[in-house]
């Protein structure tokens, strides 16, 4: 197929749906992060490496201490950093996310269309990859750059179909760039190739991602580490060291096995053995997932299983979807696609969790507001993301144990009887009344938020002086 023809092109509602359900998922993730339920991991990790890069400076993150290709080799983020130099706003990237994961339903109208299904069913599909809870969820978890990429790894499985060679590696490279664990869905396609015999397209998209991994893991990952290589793999396999009994007992099979059950769960009913070769893509991330020794890899919370979501939409398209009458099967299978959203995905979050906090937002504005753009800022993980434009901040984490006059800090934006993540109430006490001890000038606030900020102003002389200096001086 040489290109896309007219018979292909999705309907103009089709559009304004995908953009419609994007501006509302952008408007959901906006008032999740105004209700303070963002945090420093990963929204405030990703939106200081991308101010960093829109001012020139070396991106290196003053929380994690790593450069932002170190991380996941990540180099879409710069990118990014071209629309922060336009306006610097986190919006940029809630509202990238939420665009990409509504829009990757306009690849998956031209994967259906071309299954040879019908018009009523290439709807189906798009409205399954919507009603994923995966998608939904991830959503709503902060940002993370692989969710860009969806509509391109869609995209991708078209190029293939249509033998698109060209236009398949420019978006498996696209791909590449936005998370280096995505090699494992490279790898995943490599399987369904090789499947369907087609040892060349196989050997290709295996030989890239072997080559991405080797790349980032053999060279890039210990140049910008001092030597260390991907920091992910050993704490996520550690405890697959022993011997095989070891092993066998270290596994989380309950949680293992629940995990599948409810990612299987939207759209396994419309799976057939035509399928299988389809799901052979998700089977290196599903392994991995179920290895792994954190069990946020097997929940639908967290955006580690969203490539899933698409191989299974994908599945139900040459499955089910590609059998005739699906106009009979449609009331159904939305109602059955609804109810797995309501029971899985997290929208009730906001009559409830998201709330908390909303009797302590004047005060917290108002403690905003008195930080300035220059301040080194130590504050509570869901304040991060509202002053990560700046060269240095951090959240104490509950084994910080270091002293404020070992630091750089010039301003604490702490909250000891709501710490957030990572943080304990005596890491955040201890800190206050270190910089009250120290003669800081501190103010509090009902809520029980306290601001403090250094009397010493040798503090901001010496934060400008490390500005030029990509190696940060405190953990």
């Amino acid at each position: 197929m040489a290109a896309v023809d007219m018979r292909m092109k999705p309907p103009r509602q089709l559009w304004g749906l995908a953009v419609g359900l994007g501006l509302i998922g952008w408007g959901c993730s906006a008032l999740r992060h105004g209700l303070l339920h963002s945090n420093a991991y990963d929204l405030g990790l990703f939106d200081q490496w991308v101010w960093l890069i829109s001012q020139g400076l070396p991106p290196i993150s003053s929380m994690e201490h790593v450069h932002v290709l170190a991380d996941h080799g990540a180099w879409l983020l710069y990118g990014t950093g071209l629309l922060y130099k336009l306006i610097s706003s986190v919006q940029w990237l809630l509202a990238g996310q939420a665009l990409a994961l509504s829009l990757t339903a306009i690849p998956i109208w031209w994967l259906a269309q071309q299954a040879g299904v019908s018009r009523h069913g290439c709807w189906l599909a798009c409205g399954l990859w919507w009603l994923q809870p995966v998608v939904f969820n991830a959503l709503l978890f902060d940002v993370h750059p692989e969710t860009w990429v969806m509509p391109a790894f869609a995209w991708a499985l078209w190029a293939e179909r249509a033998q698109r060679p060209r236009l398949w590696l420019a978006l498996l490279l696209v791909m590449l760039g936005a998370r280096d664990g995505l090699v494992l869905v490279l790898g995943g396609m490599g399987l369904d190739l090789a499947w369907r015999q087609r040892w060349r397209w196989s050997a290709a998209v295996s030989g890239l991602a072997a080559g991405w991994l080797l790349l980032l893991s053999r060279w890039l990952y210990p140049w910008l580490r001092d030597g260390e290589g991907p920091k992910a793999a050993a704490r996520m396999f550690s405890h697959l060291s022993g011997g095989p009994m070891q092993i066998l007992q270290s596994l989380d099979w309950s949680g293992g096995l629940q995990y599948l059950v409810l990612l299987c769960l939207p759209c396994i009913w419309l799976w057939r053995r035509r399928s299988l070769p389809t799901l052979l893509i998700a089977l290196p991330l599903v392994l991995v997932n179920l290895l792994s020794a954190s069990a946020s890899y097997r929940t639908l919370v967290h955006h580690y299983s969203l490539p899933l979501a698409l191989v299974a939409v994908l599945a139900a398209i040459d499955g089910g979807l590609a059998a005739d009458r699906p106009r009979h099967r449609l009331p159904r299978s939305l109602i059955w696609a609804t109810a797995c959203w309501l029971a899985l995905a997290k929208p009730w979050f906001f009559t409830g969790p998201y709330l908390q906090r909303l009797p302590h937002l004047p005060s917290t504005q108002e403690a905003l507001a008195e930080v300035h753009p220059n301040d080194a800022v130590l504050t509570t993980s869901y304040l991060v993301p509202h002053l990560s434009q700046r060269r240095r901040i951090a959240f104490p984490k509950a084994s910080f144990n270091r002293e404020l006059s070992d630091q750089t800090w010039t301003v604490l934006l702490l909250n000891p009887t709501d710490p957030g993540w990572g943080s304990t109430r005596k890491v955040q006490r201890r800190l206050i009344d270190q910089a009250e001890r120290d003669d800081w000038h501190c103010r509090d606030w009902p809520s029980g938020l306290t601001l403090c900020r250094s009397s010493e102003p040798e503090h901001a002389e010496r934060l400008h002086g490390l500005a030029s200096d990509p190696r940060p001086p405190f953990s």
